[in-house]
């Protein structure tokens, strides 16, 4: 029997079961997030820091909370995407204080994997369940409901959530326990940063040898060099197009939880903290709410001897 507000649909002889769902931080990811699951039907509850931004979920059908104990005691499943690791404690604590015992929390938040398991750990003893769910694919990926995710927590729990991570992704897989989810995402940023320096740096070279860049992205982008950042990345490029996209401020934020996360397993991440300190330049000249392909004007700006 359906849970309390929600809704059964029945598909062919399985009946799927709609719970009221919670969506919490509505920003350049979020938000096009929450739109996709009130887009599928569901029953969607929204907060967010500035009200404003739920104003466009609520002109699609969705609920606006006033605040997060008002959502958490309305939704057996709640989804939280906002930035760092302290934000997703505090939206949590106040989430959890008229929940039900039960109640999912899915975080999409790319925080610190040592927090996800200590927040896991702590809703797991006050009666709730837990899923660290960080995503990738950028603005456009949330836009297009195309983005990745990364699952970490028991088999059950993550089976609940994919109906509804299906509303936004084209690929969602449980890649181990609680915490696992986290660690996947800073293999992913690892791996961002190596592409966008490659990125960078080879068409800062290209345009002090003065060569087409358009032409150059296409050929080399086109063949064994090419990548995810090639195809996106390089566009804001030649457009010189700086606006986010992915910040250099939230990149410099993921990669100081990459490196807490190779301290604690004795892993070498030499690129990306190399990354790191070419971003850091970036932020020292004001550019840290710019797209981390402003990278390109720093290395640009390099001599051969920096």
């Amino acid at each position: 029997m359906p849970l309390s507000g929600s809704r059964a649909e029945e598909t062919g002889t399985i009946t799927l079961v709609s719970k009221t769902v919670g969506f919490v931080g509505l920003g350049v990811m979020g938000g096009p997030m929450a739109g996709h699951l009130v887009s599928a039907g569901h029953n969607v509850i929204v907060w967010n820091r500035t009200p404003s931004k739920a104003e466009p979920l609520a002109e699609l059908g969705a609920t606006v909370a006033s605040n997060l104990a008002e959502l958490g005691e309305q939704c057996e499943i709640i989804f939280v995407c906002v930035n760092r690791s302290e934000d997703v404690g505090e939206c949590v604590d106040q989430i959890i204080q008229n929940a039900k015992a039960g109640t999912l929390i899915v975080d999409h938040s790319t925080i610190a994997p040592n927090a996800s398991l200590d927040l896991n750990a702590f809703l797991t003893s006050k009666g709730f369940r837990f899923v660290d769910a960080p995503i990738t694919g950028g603005s456009m990926g949330a836009q297009k409901g195309q983005l990745t995710i990364f699952c970490g927590g028991t088999e059950s729990d993550v089976a609940e959530a994919m109906p509804y991570l299906n509303a936004y992704a084209k690929r969602a897989e449980r890649v181990g326990p609680a915490g696992a989810g986290q660690m996947m995402k800073m293999v992913n940023q690892i791996a961002v940063g190596g592409a966008l320096l490659a990125l960078c740096e080879s068409l800062a070279f290209a345009k002090k040898a003065g060569l087409d860049l358009a032409q150059t992205r296409e050929l080399v982008g086109g063949g064994a060099a090419g990548s995810w950042a090639f195809e996106n990345y390089g566009l804001k490029i030649l457009a010189s197009d700086w606006t986010p996209g992915f910040s250099v401020k939230n990149q410099l934020k993921d990669f100081g939880y990459c490196a807490e996360a190779a301290q604690a397993i004795n892993a070498a991440i030499p690129g990306t903290m190399l990354v790191d300190e070419l971003l850091k330049r970036a932020e020292s000249s004001g550019q840290n709410e710019l797209t981390t392909a402003i990278l390109y004007e720093t290395i640009l700006e390099m001599g051969a001897a920096e």
